[in-house]
Parts: structure tokens; C-alpha cells; sequence
């Protein structure tokens, strides 16, 4: 499985269906979390059943990841910190939907080529994307580098 989900972020659902992975992409996100303008094409969400402790030991086989001090652990933080403030989403929305829960968040990076790619956030439970009611499972959000 070396890799496998580095497979499915590069190529798309066509990789995700021949592997099994468990990932979704999920656009319906970007527009909400990701910035406006040209850098919103920079971001690709996913989403998947896997809670956030199994989905990062399925990523512990994949050797494109980073593993620097400190990455890839889970940490409960604020769902504003979660998320950041550049998104166009409503902060209001996401600090009622979370209410006094914390989710727990999990960020690295992926390298290719000898060098880093991408950043990576995954959040666990997740919004809907109506910012109406938590989902169980895991978001990805993917920053692709220049």
C-alpha cells in the first residue's frame, strides 16, 4: 500500500476506485475553506469514513510523506484554528456547528521529486458542507505548492 495515497490525490477518483482507499473528493469544500481567487485552484478537499487515527495509519505506509517532529500527530485545536482564517466561510457558522467539542487536527506535507508538494490538513469530525451538523469521519484539505 507504499504510496497509495499519494496515488489517489494525484490522479483522481480513477485511482481511488482501483485502490480501495477510502477517499473521496469533495469540491463542495474548497468553495467554502478555500481563499478566493487563483489561489483557490491550489486546494483540493477530500473526505473519508475513516476516522482521523485510522486514516493516519493507513498514511503511515506512505513513504512521500514528511515526517518531521510534530506532524501527522493528532491535536485537538479550535475549529477557527482548524480551519484558518483565509477560507470564505462563515466563522460564526463553524464555532456554533463544533460547539463545545474541538476537533482533532493532523497537519504534514508531502514531497515528490526531493521536494515539498503539498500541505496537508485533516480534520476530524468535519462539517457538512452547509456548516449545519458534524460528519464522522475525515477532511483533507490539500494546499498544492508551487
Amino acid at each position: 500500500m507504499r504510496g497509495v495515497l499519494g496515488i489517489v490525490l494525484l490522479s483522481g477518483m480513477a485511482a481511488a476506485a482501483q485502490s480501495g482507499v477510502p477517499w473521496r473528493e469533495a469540491p463542495e469544500y474548497a468553495r467554502v475553506l478555500a481563499p478566493s481567487g487563483d489561489r483557490a485552484a491550489a486546494y483540493r478537499v477530500y473526505v473519508s469514513a475513516l476516522d482521523i487515527q485510522a486514516t493516519l495509519d493507513l498514511l503511515d505506509a506512505d513513504t512521500t510523506l514528511v515526517r518531521a517532529p510534530g506532524a501527522w500527530q493528532p491535536r485537538p485545536v479550535s475549529a477557527i484554528d482548524a480551519f484558518g482564517q483565509a477560507g470564505g466561510y462563515n466563522r460564526s457558522m463553524m464555532v456554533r456547528v463544533y460547539g463545545s467539542r474541538q476537533p482533532q487536527v493532523a497537519r504534514g506535507a508531502r514531497r515528490a521529486g526531493g521536494r515539498v508538494v503539498e500541505s496537508w490538513t485533516l480534520i476530524s469530525p468535519y462539517p457538512d458542507a452547509g456548516l449545519s451538523r458534524l460528519e464522522p469521519g475525515t477532511l483533507l484539505v490539500v494546499l498544492r505548492l508551487p
